[in-house]
Formats: structure tokens, sequence, C-alpha cells
């Protein structure tokens, strides 16, 4: 029997968030400020940067440094600073329909929570900048959760946050592998990756998609069409 669902997760940079080459661009900027991949030619770099998206940057940084936790934070703090920089400059756009989407899923009788491997200050400078704090039920960042992606952390807190009565009940959305194999991690019911950000389908399927989307805006059809929407309530 298919059990209901009750929480979509969904992440931010890349399926819910237009990220236009932002979060390389924030990297670049930190890379220069620190010197945190000196250790390696930035090609190298850059290949890991785009291999681990969608996971917690001071992990990313970690990686990057060889293992020096400080200089890590520090970059990190750069990255924060260099991605707030950006969006200043640049603005900050939805997934084109995103909003829209999401306010689908609730009028479904589902709660949405966002997660993101950035910090909680530039998390919460692109929910503004987008008029999405009424919008969602709850943000998370790794620092809300313990651990960040590909681990299950995010989306279990989402869980426990909310009130949902099991992992079968929640539904996962992600651009990355790494926001696939958390879902699969947790134990998600139905786990999507979307082709509007970072990785293409072979990688999205290799991590364990269910299913692969052009984007988030097709995610309640593809939930309606497997009977997982059948027994949530309807305003």
């Amino acid at each position: 029997m298919t059990t209901p669902l009750e929480l979509i997760v969904l992440d931010m940079a890349g399926t819910t968030v237009l990220d236009d080459g932002v979060v390389e661009q924030a990297f670049a900027r930190a890379a220069a400020r620190t010197g945190v991949a000196e250790r390696m030619p930035w090609s190298e770099a850059l290949d890991y940067v785009r291999a681990s998206m969608g996971q917690s940057k001071i992990d990313v940084f970690t990686h990057l440094s060889g293992g020096d936790r400080a200089a890590a934070e520090q970059a990190t703090a750069a990255f924060e600073g260099a991605y707030a920089e950006i969006v200043d400059e640049q603005g900050v756009s939805e997934i084109p329909g995103a909003a829209a989407a999401i306010q689908g899923l609730k009028d479904a009788g589902l709660k949405v929570v966002l997660t993101t491997g950035f910090a909680p200050v530039t998390r919460d400078v692109l929910l503004a900048g987008l008029g999405w704090n009424g919008l969602v039920d709850l943000a998370l960042s790794p620092v809300d959760a313990g651990r960040g992606r590909p681990a299950p952390d995010l989306v279990l807190t989402a869980l426990l946050r909310t009130g949902t009565t099991s992992v079968q009940a929640v539904a996962v959305a992600g651009d990355t592998a790494s926001d696939v194999d958390s879902g699969r991690r947790a134990g998600a019911g139905f786990v999507a990756g979307v082709l509007s950000g970072a990785h293409d389908a072979d990688a999205l399927l290799a991590a364990g998609a269910d299913a692969v989307l052009a984007d988030v805006t097709g995610l309640r059809a593809a939930l309606a069409e497997r009977d997982l929407l059948r027994l949530v309530a309807t305003d």
C-alpha cells in the first residue's frame, strides 16, 4: 500500500531558486580572497565544487583546504559574504514557476520545507529577496540539523520539526546527486531529481532518484500520477 505524502522537502539553489552560476562565482571569490584552494589547480577545485553541489559549504571547503578546518571556516565565511554581494549586485530570482508550484503543493494539504547547504544568513537573504518567508513552513541549513547533505539530517529534521508521521510520508526533490542521496538515506517515500540546476539526469538517476523532472513545476503532477496525494486532505 502506498503511503500518502504529508511533507515535501525541496532544495533551494538550482531547485527552487535560480542559481545561474552564482554559487560558482561565490566559490571563486572566496578562493581568491582566502587562498583555500591553492593546493590544487583551480580547474580541479572547480570540478570538485561542481560535483559536490548541494553539500554543506564548510565540508566542501574542508576538502579544498586539505582538511584544515580553520581555513575552511574562513573560506566559508568569505563564500557567504561573496554570495550576498552577488545577490545584491544581480538580485535573486525563483526558478520560473517555483512559488506557484510550492503553493500548489500546500493547497494539496502538504507541508513544504526548504533545505540548503548555505548558512542561515545567506538562506535568509534569499528568502527575503524572494518574499518567501510566508510561503514555506520552514527553511533549514546544516547548522539546524547537525550535518549537511548527503547525510539524511536535513530531511529528518524537517520531518521532526513538522510532526510528519513517517519517513515514507516525505518526498524530496533537488537538482544534485547529494539532494537525491540525502533523501534516499533518510528513507523518503519518493525522491525526485530536477534538471534546473547542477547535475544531469544520469547523475541524478545514479544517486537513486525515483524520477527526473524538468523542474519543480512538474512535481505535483508526478506525485499525483503515483497516487501519492490521493489520501491527503485538501481545503
